[in-house]
């Protein structure tokens, strides 16, 4: 079934049925317990959903296929993103959330987005941690209204500054109601974005 296409790491909300859901997408060379506690501490009212990524890079777990440092294998790509809708999808119907919100941090940032820019539907909020989007995005009006946090860094030698702000105005360009953070570093993830991330979902998921 859809809902078993990934390995995952599954908490139930502790209150009723209709529970916000928080999905949270590793990097690369993470896994489904990357953000796990994370996501359990900032927001313990939801069940928190985390798929381990299944596309192995020299034993580092991706979520899609890429045949150089920024570079993707666009018809994995494709496949991939059409996987983790159906995952996502089959979960939301079996869970029935009242809100859904999914974050991701760079390759699960990037798989988020590709999802997102199919099936905004899916999601009630949606927070890209240090995304690459090295490409055009087809335009979506369906986008509208979606709220989207977006982190980075300015000195960010993966994720590079320009192509960060691209995709900020790409996404208000749909009308999505689009909120960016930055800091003075790289490709970490530092406490700024944590909180961010926190508010937003406070945000977001009531």
């Amino acid at each position: 079934m859809a809902k078993d296409s990934y390995a995952h790491y599954l908490r139930p909300a502790p209150g009723p049925d209709e529970a916000p859901l928080v999905v949270a997408l590793h990097g690369t060379g993470g896994d489904e317990h990357q953000f796990a506690n994370l996501a359990d501490s900032l927001f313990p009212a939801a069940t928190v959903l985390s798929p381990r990524g299944d596309v192995s890079e020299h034993g580092a777990l991706r979520f899609f296929r890429r045949t150089g440092e920024g570079v993707y294998d666009m018809a994995d790509l494709a496949a991939r993103t059409d996987k983790m809708t159906g995952f996502l999808s089959a979960w939301k119907t079996e869970l029935r959330p009242r809100k859904l919100l999914a974050f991701g941090y760079s390759n699960g940032a990037n798989i988020l987005a590709s999802v997102a820019f199919q099936r905004p539907d899916l999601f009630d909020a949606i927070a890209l941690l240090h995304p690459l989007i090295p490409f055009e995005p087809v335009a979506n009006p369906a986008l509208a209204g979606l709220p989207v946090l977006i982190t980075a860094g300015r000195r960010d030698p993966i994720c590079p500054a320009p192509l960060t702000t691209r995709l900020q105005s790409w996404f208000e360009a749909q009308g999505s109601a689009t909120r960016t953070l930055w800091h003075d570093g790289g490709h970490e993830l530092r406490p700024t974005e944590i909180e961010a991330l926190a508010r937003f979902g406070q945000d977001h998921l009531t």
